[in-house]
């Protein structure tokens, strides 16, 4: 692997990203990859350092990912449940934050159900002077990170195992299916796939895709990504069909699931957030697995090719069939597990070493 050097010291948000550092991202995790399939799979790359999982909503992949990462790299693991702790007395999360500073904190991991909550625990570090890194595990609607780029990483090392980058995406279709208005893993993907050059088709009912995300989409993307949506019709959204919009030369919306499969190269299903729901979203269950749950059939509109990937966890039978599910010719999931260790341990090892080199 080259080495390349690595300036950012907190993970956030993938808004801002470098082509570079999303490939720094991917040749790193390919080294653990490697790693991961010895005997051994341990290395001593953060020994020493102390990575503190605050993880104040529950979860389960993403806590056992990180932990995982973080052992494999040697480091010290602290985790924290928020109903075992000291904020069910009053504690505020920046003072929670602070112990675990104390403790000799090295990296901190951040899952809350607030949109913000990592970016003002970093802000907080920083504040402080110390070098305490933040990498945003999932903040409410806002983000999930490390998600999106076990994504891009299962993706791009199913086209090329031996050398995953960036490139390798450019003008594949992407369909995005399912609870897009609540999913952070939605936004975080627009963001690592838009970059890739890939075309991404997000497909959903109305009222998990409204037209007001069109406007959040547009304002979120600042710099370079701001000029490609004024080139296509500026802040103005322009229709192209009584149930499609397009925002860019690169992302859609549908309100129908078949264009967005239409020739579709990967097609990534969102779970249906009921506990972020505040409204009556759907009719019901059945209804939307009928027009949206992803099938064996309905993949017959995509390539022949076709791979089929979820975040986790699954409603069985709702967002995807449980045959499709768990059919090794057309599922990904597994693999999305299995890669998001190595993607998490590259993600601790850039934060907690500063640069990428040779493992």
């Amino acid at each position: 692997m080259p080495t390349t050097t690595w300036n950012r010291h907190h993970v956030l948000s993938l808004a801002d990203f470098t082509a570079a550092e999303y490939d720094t991202v991917l040749q790193t995790a390919a080294s653990f990859q490697e790693v991961l399939s010895r005997r051994t799979k341990k290395v001593p790359t953060l020994q020493g350092q102390v990575v503190a999982n605050l993880f104040f909503e529950p979860s389960t992949r993403t806590r056992s990912s990180f932990e995982l990462a973080a052992k494999r790299l040697s480091a010290d693991t602290l985790n924290f449940a928020a109903s075992t702790s000291s904020m069910t007395k009053g504690e505020t999360i920046l003072d929670t934050a602070k112990t675990y500073l104390a403790m000799g904190t090295d990296i901190m991991v951040i899952r809350h159900r607030e949109a913000g909550v990592p970016n003002a625990i970093a802000a907080e570090m920083d504040r402080l002077g110390v070098k305490v890194s933040v990498l945003n595990a999932g903040d409410g609607q806002h983000e999930h990170p490390s998600q999106a780029l076990l994504d891009l990483f299962t993706i791009c090392t199913l086209i090329d195992p031996n050398h995953p980058r960036l490139e390798l995406l450019k003008d594949k279709k992407i369909a995005i299916v399912g609870d897009i208005l609540h999913s952070r893993v939605a936004r975080s993907n627009i963001w690592s796939l838009t970059a890739s050059g890939a075309q991404v088709h997000l497909a959903a009912p109305p009222t998990l895709l409204p037209k007001l995300f069109a406007e959040y989409v547009l304002e979120e993307s600042g710099g370079e990504r701001a000029g490609e949506a004024e080139e296509a019709g500026g802040e103005e959204v322009v229709s192209i069909s009584p149930s499609s919009q397009i925002l860019n030369r690169q992302l859609f919306l549908h309100w129908q699931l078949e264009p967005a499969l239409q020739d579709a190269d990967f097609v990534m299903t969102l779970r249906l957030q009921k506990e972020r729901m505040t409204a009556h979203l759907l009719p019901s269950l059945r209804e939307y697995h009928q027009m949206f749950g992803i099938t064996r059939a309905k993949l017959q509109l995509c390539k022949p090719n076709v791979k089929v990937l979820h975040p986790g966890p699954v409603n069985r039978g709702v967002e995807i069939s449980s045959e499709l599910m768990d059919d090794p010719e057309f599922s990904l999931i597994q693999s999305q597990v299995t890669s998001g260790v190595a993607v998490r341990m590259a993600l601790l090892y850039l934060l907690g070493s500063g640069k990428a080199s040779g493992i």
